[in-house]
């Protein structure tokens, strides 16, 4: 096992996977902190969470599996050395830990304008509204039906998917460590690991390409950027360039590895603009982020151009 394990010090690639741990904290800051001091997760699909927190966690078991002989390392090598080998693998799992918290908050904040909504049952005997029906009291007034509060297809799609989210993880973490686990540890892999790893990252490829689609089209569709980060988008999408590369210069890793992130790079980017350009286009109506009027006094002018606006 000795002679399999790196025995080699690569100061470079140390600092950079450093870096990019402390980059990926310092990125996600502002996006987490956005939520939870606007109060609200508005403007995020729920479909671009889901869609990011399995592409992530794809990526992150891919990397366990194609790495799992330098863990095995560990019992052989000082804990600096394994420590500095597993960087790759700490700083996937990091960018997944930080993705999933969003989600996380985009549950815990989410709009309660979107997350109720009043019903009131339709009487099957009445004839016109307002008719006597069978259920009419004895006074002679009319037995209106009786509003009820029940929870939005929009806040019920939202748990289903982050249900999705921890099932898929959970499945395939015990697929992953059992697999591992039972089978031989040879090099190259058992063919049954190559296949899985291939799988994780095939898919979590595709996972990241439809990722930033729904949000594209949900940011792009109500011209307000909502409750995204553009701090965390200006951060992230120049350091995807450097988060690619420190994967494809680490041990073990192919091109299953780092795909998924050049993809979710590209995207982001596009995401990016498009905020940006709305961004301008809110200053000029002078409204905020969620469409209210920056000044309340020209709420009503600000808001007929707003109106005015998405009519054209």
């Amino acid at each position: 096992m000795l002679e399999s394990c790196p025995v080699t010090h690569d100061v470079p690639t140390l600092v950079l996977s450093l870096l990019l741990c402390t980059g990926l904290v310092i990125s996600y800051l502002p996006q987490h902190l956005r939520i939870i001091n606007a109060n609200t997760s508005e403007g995020f699909s729920p479909w671009y969470l889901l869609l990011g927190a399995t592409s992530s966690a794809s990526g992150m078991l891919n990397l366990l599996i194609v790495q799992w002989p330098l863990f095995r390392c560990c019992r052989v090598i000082s804990a600096g050395r394994c420590f500095e080998s597993l960087l790759g693998f700490y700083q996937v799992t990091l960018q997944w830990l930080l993705f999933t918290i969003i989600l996380v908050l985009y549950l815990a904040y989410f709009p309660k304008h979107l997350k109720y909504q009043r019903v009131m049952p339709l009487e099957p005997n009445a004839q016109t509204y307002g008719a006597i029906t069978e259920n009419a009291q004895a006074d002679g007034t009319n037995a209106r039906p009786r509003v009820t509060v029940a929870t939005t297809p929009e806040w019920r799609l939202a748990v289903t998917l982050g249900i999705v989210v921890f099932l898929h993880l959970s499945l395939l973490f015990l697929l992953s460590i059992s697999l591992l686990l039972i089978l031989p540890s040879t090099t190259p892999p058992h063919p049954f690991l190559r296949y899985l790893a291939t799988f994780l990252g095939v898919s979590g490829t595709l996972l990241a390409v439809l990722q930033y689609a729904p949000q594209i089209h949900r940011t792009y569709h109500s011209k307000l950027v909502g409750a995204l980060s553009l701090g965390t988008m200006a951060i992230q999408v120049p350091g995807s360039v450097l988060f690619v590369l420190s994967l494809v210069f680490r041990p073990g890793t192919d091109w299953t590895s780092w795909l998924a992130y050049a993809v979710t790079g590209g995207m982001q980017g596009a995401l990016l603009v498009i905020c940006l350009l709305w961004k301008r286009r809110q200053r000029s109506l002078g409204i905020d982020d969620f469409g209210r009027p920056v000044n309340p006094m020209d709420g009503s002018t600000e808001r007929e151009s707003l109106l005015t606006d998405a009519q054209d």
